[in-house]
């Protein structure tokens, strides 16, 4: 592994069983995350994009070990976070935080912004009662709010304000890696950038890494550094931010990036329309599992799985048209 790699992924799947009958034996298996692998570095955004039901959020839970896995290593700070036990876990969850998708059903409504933001502080015997009011408005100030937002409850707040409530939560036990589980899809755009913003510049402070998850190339472009495409919880193509967009590999890649906005209505961009629906993660194609809606593929694309390899310049893709 690199030295300075954070995170490294290894041949991670996650299965979810399907049961039947009334004995609920299994009888299939819905392959949300099927092997899949990469590295993260310090104070790196990889962003992680695909369809809805790709596999991102899971992949990103998974990690995190909110979810156990079915095989595969994800080694954190060089250990295995899912051979360490619960104990040897709970040292290490300060480091690894989460901003969920939906800052409001992220917050227990009971719970006032500083209670929220501090009792993580006290589980984790980071600090004592007394220094928490602080730490909490000191947080809370960083991250966009006011001190005195303390005493209020989540249901006063717009989405943009409990966005960054989630924000502080991550960020107040000083972490070295946060997954950003789709943090601005439910806001708007206006707001969007001003969170965007305010992650860019919390992490350049901080020098922790993201992997953040979206839907929206635009705004990966945005905050990433390398970028990761995922379909059917496989990852099709793996590059630098710069590279990928430039020069994109694999037909799904092309496909997402046709379907981006142009700012200059003077351009137009030929769009790429994907034929036929996505495939169920429980019965996914032989062979590549984009084959059925490939406007490229060939005889052997249904047959023979593609290798996932590094094409040069930090470039990885799993085609047979780049062999």
């Amino acid at each position: 592994m690199e030295d300075n790699a954070l995170l490294k992924v290894e041949n991670l799947k996650k299965y979810f069983p399907i049961k039947a009958g009334i004995m609920q034996k299994t009888v299939g298996n819905v392959k949300a995350v099927d092997d899949i692998s990469f590295e993260l570095k310090k104070g790196e955004t990889l962003g992680l994009v695909g369809e809805s039901g790709c596999g991102k959020s899971t992949t990103g839970r998974t990690i995190l070990r909110l979810l156990e896995r079915s095989e595969g290593k994800v080694i954190f700070e060089g250990k295995d976070i899912f051979e360490l036990s619960k104990s040897e876990l709970r040292s290490i969850r300060p480091k690894m935080q989460m901003i969920f998708q939906d800052p409001y059903s992220s917050l227990n409504p009971r719970l006032s912004v500083g209670e929220l933001v501090g009792e993580s502080l006290l589980d984790h015997g980071i600090a004592t009662k007394d220094e928490i009011p602080d730490l909490v408005a000191e947080t809370l100030e960083r991250s966009g709010l006011a001190a005195y937002h303390m005493k209020r409850y989540p249901h006063e707040f717009s989405g943009g304000q409990r966005q960054r409530i989630g924000i502080a939560r991550a960020l107040i036990l000083n972490p070295s890696f946060i997954v950003a589980d789709e943090p601005v899809s439910a806001l708007d755009v206006s707001i969007q950038s001003q969170i965007i913003n305010l992650m860019t510049d919390l992490q350049q402070e901080r020098g922790f890494s993201y992997l953040f998850i979206s839907h929206d190339l635009s705004v990966v472009k945005h905050i990433s550094h390398r970028v990761g495409v995922m379909y059917l919880g496989s990852m099709v193509e793996l590059a630098p931010k710069k590279e990928l967009y430039d020069n994109p590999l694999h037909p799904y890649t092309k496909a997402l990036l046709s379907a981006v906005p142009v700012p200059d209505p003077t351009l137009k961009r030929e769009r790429i329309l994907l034929k036929g629906d996505i495939p169920s993660p429980a019965n996914p194609p032989s062979g590549c599992k984009f084959h059925t809606r490939c406007p490229y593929a060939m005889e052997k694309c249904s047959k023979q799985i593609p290798v996932y390899k590094n094409v040069g310049n930090e470039h990885w893709v799993a085609c047979h048209l780049v062999d």
